[in-house]
């Protein structure tokens, strides 16, 4: 792969328009930066679990603060490896290159778009209730890949499908964002036939579509049927923006909620820069910690101090293995691959967090409470498109928009348009939704 290739402003379902000299005051991915952030789908991130409940007296983080936290992570990281590469003089024709900040930025700020309520809770949700359907025309009317598109339902999968797809009433294209930040959403380029657990990057149905960009792009396909693609390099830099913020601010969030006391989350903190190595900036940190008194700024102020150190870290790390990620060869997550102090640092924190915050109380009850209401939604609303000629189906179906409507004759298309709807619900949305199916809560009562 080469960047003079990888990089181009192509937009799906505007192809024809490629060759044309558009003049805008804007660049291309800061169009698709703007196109996504304007967007309902994404502006209802704000009301879908992150982590921690949402926020009642302490605010923490939801999927769209989440989103703008790893979009300007991701937008340093790019820009810091354009500027290492003017710095080493590499040499690049390709003068879209120089807008790999904006392209990181813009796929980062899509990346959690797919991802159901209630955080992994609703994707399992979705994904165990195809498991356990005794439902035969899911077992009889659908190919394996697209069985197991439901069954190991991914979050991944499902952006890539809301940014590209074609939805009822919608313009070709979706999104009609380019070729290259399409690409640099996906983690996992191949699809669900070739794993066994919910890591792959596109449905059955957006199949097609991906091949196309990354033919298109010249990313090198290392299968044809099962469909199996090298990442997009710019992957890799996405993945460790959302590798920082989310374990840096899902631990700044405990510390808020008292989930972890300030001395442990200082610590947990201060453990990223070696005592010997780095006395002059441990003694700038303390001097500057102590002209703040509170102590949520304090800690905001050492996370900041840690992820400007693992950008760097990152970006010396993309920049040594370039020639292995465009040959295809490197695999491993960049974060992976920091300096030793750091990476044991980010070790202890995950050991700490799955212990104390992703098992703690409060997160467990949202999970089990998502479950059962995603569950029981993609159930509901199956039955109804599977059968509907029922009277009660008829009154449910009459409840999804018309963009996830149309005349869908496949089993898949309708069992999809059931997961578009549902996927796309905010928390409090899904909740108010199950109550009245349920009976709970009748409007006007």
């Amino acid at each position: 792969m080469n960047w003079n290739q990888i990089i181009s402003t192509t937009r799906l379902g505007q192809e024809e328009l490629a060759t044309k000299d558009n003049k805008h005051s804007r660049t291309q991915f800061q169009r698709d930066y703007d196109r996504i952030i304007f967007s309902s789908p994404f502006r209802r991130m704000q009301n879908k679990t992150q982590v921690f409940p949402l926020p009642g007296s302490v605010f923490v983080h939801n999927r769209l603060t989440h989103s703008l936290e790893v979009a300007s992570v991701g937008r340093s990281l790019g820009s810091m490896f354009v500027e290492k590469a003017e710095i080493e003089k590499m040499e690049i024709d390709n003068p879209l290159f120089y807008e790999i900040g904006s392209v990181v930025s813009a796929a980062c700020l899509a990346h959690d778009m797919g991802n159901p309520p209630f955080g992994h809770s609703g994707e399992d949700a979705i994904a165990q209730f195809f498991k356990k359907s005794t439902e035969p025309r899911l077992a009889n009317e659908l190919t394996e890949g697209q069985r197991k598109d439901f069954t190991l339902f991914d979050g991944n999968a499902n952006a890539f499908r809301l940014l590209s797809h074609q939805f009822n009433g919608r313009r070709e294209g979706g999104f009609a964002l380019t070729y290259t930040t399409l690409a640099s959403i996906v983690k996992y380029p191949y699809e669900s036939l070739l794993t066994e657990k919910p890591k792959f990057g596109f449905f059955q149905s957006e199949k097609s579509i991906y091949a196309r960009i990354a033919h298109e792009l010249g990313l090198l396909q290392l299968s044809e049927n099962p469909a199996k693609f090298v990442r997009h390099p710019l992957v890799f830099l996405v993945e460790a923006a959302d590798d920082i913020c989310y374990q840096l601010m899902d631990l700044e969030d405990a510390h808020k909620l008292k989930i972890h006391s300030f001395d442990q989350t200082r610590s947990l903190l201060m453990e990223f820069f070696d005592q010997q190595t780095e006395s002059k900036q441990i003694n700038r940190i303390n001097e500057t910690l102590k002209l703040v008194s509170d102590p949520n700024e304090q800690i905001a102020y050492l996370r900041a101090s840690v992820i400007g150190k693992l950008v760097k870290q990152c970006v010396d790390v993309f920049w040594e293995k370039q020639g292995e990620i465009l040959f295809g060869s490197f695999q491993k997550p960049l974060i992976d691959c920091v300096q030793p102090t750091s990476l044991a640092a980010m070790n202890t924190i995950k050991k700490v967090s799955v212990k104390n915050i992703y098992n703690d109380r409060s997160v467990v009850e949202i999970e089990i409470s998502g479950y059962q209401i995603i569950g029981t939604l993609i159930e509901v609303f199956t039955e109804a498109i599977l059968n509907p000629k029922e009277g009660f189906s008829r009154k449910l179906i009459q409840l999804m928009p018309d963009q996830y409507g149309g005349n869908y004759e496949s089993t898949y298309e309708k069992v999809q348009s059931v997961v578009d709807f549902v996927s796309g619900m905010t928390d409090l949305y899904a909740l108010d939704l199950y109550r009245k199916i349920k009976g709970i809560n009748i409007p006007g009562i």
